[in-house]
């Protein structure tokens, strides 16, 4: 188990328990070959979420859109977004500032500090999408790292974590693990991509591949008939691994082959990776919301443990729809409200290719703004708490050494 994580403001919560059972968020096999799903009605997907959003007439499942476009909170935080512009966190050079620092490694949104035992990871108000960085989002580096802390914190009971201090509002210290090349949808990075509808606008995309006539993606057999943005059957693993310049999908068959996980370790982290899904989903429709997806990333501890890394349930590397009206525009064929960057996306996809074209238009200032309040509404819809906006205008990276270096003398 993690040791306890210190240094973010958020209300002391207990493991949560949902007061209704979700029969639909049911578990894909975890065998290493097919998983076949059956096919789900169109009515039948939506009147599922409805069944759970309407079991207790005092669910707090009245969460609307009107709620994210207007209000005094949304005022409040646009000032603070406003005055923030100029001052984003888009590069970081700790190597340069905190002694002992052996090497940088920048990611697409995180920057990355060896430390000898441990990882500094630094969380940057980068945005990325389609493997490019798009723009730089006030707040959002606070945004992705404070949540992530938040799931870290209540996800204890499904699978340990690597989180060792958090020294700043944009800094996690962790244990250095052995990181497998996969990711569960630079080095070479495995994903475990859990899905729980058909939906999303990138090549890997589940909606773009199955409408395409892909009908076995990852090992997952997929019936004739599904539309965009409906609910599957059974949740999904859609393992990716990462090429030079995009992300590939691989089945579970192929991983073992290729030696990028054992069976053993396999199978462990896919249960914990459908655990984490479950659970999140639970904790999000709760609070209104629906975890349509995400992205989980392991590791192994030297005690050969499998560990949880790098971020959980963020609005980075997950989709969120608002509950209440999923139904009514799901049958109308309109598109979920949703609390996440997709709508960046698709502005991008309008405007130019975003795979192809070597320079892009600068993303609009009303839409950088709106991304960083809806990641802001996200964390403060899900955790319950007010995101607190620093007071002080320090610029953040001098911020960051700061507390750095008081939190890795303390390692000595």
């Amino acid at each position: 188990m993690a040791p306890p994580m210190t240094g973010v403001n958020t209300a002391k919560t207990s493991v949560v328990k949902p007061p209704f059972s979700i029969p639909s968020f049911t578990s894909a096999s975890l065998c290493t070959g097919k998983t076949t799903l059956r096919m789900l009605s169109a009515s039948s997907s939506s009147s599922l979420v409805k069944a759970s959003l309407t079991h207790r007439q005092d669910s707090p499942h009245n969460l609307s859109l009107d709620a994210l476009i207007k209000g005094d909170r949304r005022e409040e935080v646009v000032g603070a977004i406003n005055r923030s512009l100029s001052n984003c966190l888009s590069e970081t050079n700790l190597h340069l500032t905190v002694p002992g620092i052996k090497s940088k490694t920048r990611g697409k949104v995180r920057d990355i500090y060896d430390y000898g035992d441990y990882l500094i990871l630094v969380t940057t108000d980068r945005q990325s999408a389609f493997d490019r960085v798009l723009a730089s989002i006030p707040f959002k580096g606070q945004v992705l790292n404070e949540t992530s802390l938040w799931w870290f914190d209540r996800t204890q009971h499904i699978t340990s974590n690597a989180v060792v201090s958090v020294p700043d509002k944009n800094v996690t210290i962790a244990k250095k693990c052995s990181v497998f090349p996969v990711e569960f949808v630079g080095k070479l990075h495995f994903w475990i991509v859990v899905r729980g509808f058909v939906t999303g606008s990138t090549d890997t995309s589940l909606w773009t591949v199955y409408k395409n006539g892909v009908r076995n993606y990852c090992g997952n057999v997929l019936p004739d008939g599904l539309v965009k943005n409906q609910k599957l059957s059974s949740n999904i693993l859609t393992p990716t691994t990462k090429a030079a310049t995009h992300d590939v999908p691989v089945t579970p068959d192929e991983i073992i082959e290729r030696g990028l996980m054992s069976q053993a370790d396999y199978e462990e982290a896919s249960r914990k990776a459908l655990s984490l899904f479950e659970y999140g989903q639970k904790v999000a429709l709760e609070h209104g919301m629906i975890l349509v997806d995400t992205k989980y990333e392991f590791g192994k501890g030297e005690d050969g443990s499998i560990l949880l890394i790098d971020e959980v349930h963020t609005p980075d590397s997950s989709r969120y729809w608002i509950a209440q009206s999923y139904e009514d525009r799901f049958q109308n064929g309109l598109e979920p409200e949703n609390v996440d960057k997709e709508f960046l996306r698709l502005w991008f996809k309008d405007n130019c290719n975003p795979y192809e074209d070597e320079v892009l238009p600068e993303a609009p200032e009303e839409l950088v703004r709106e991304l960083s309040w809806r990641y802001i509404f996200l964390y403060e819809t899900i955790t319950k708490s007010k995101f607190e906006v620093p007071l002080s205008e320090e610029p953040v990276h001098d911020r960051i050494s700061r507390n750095v270096k008081t939190a890795v003398a303390a390692l000595k």
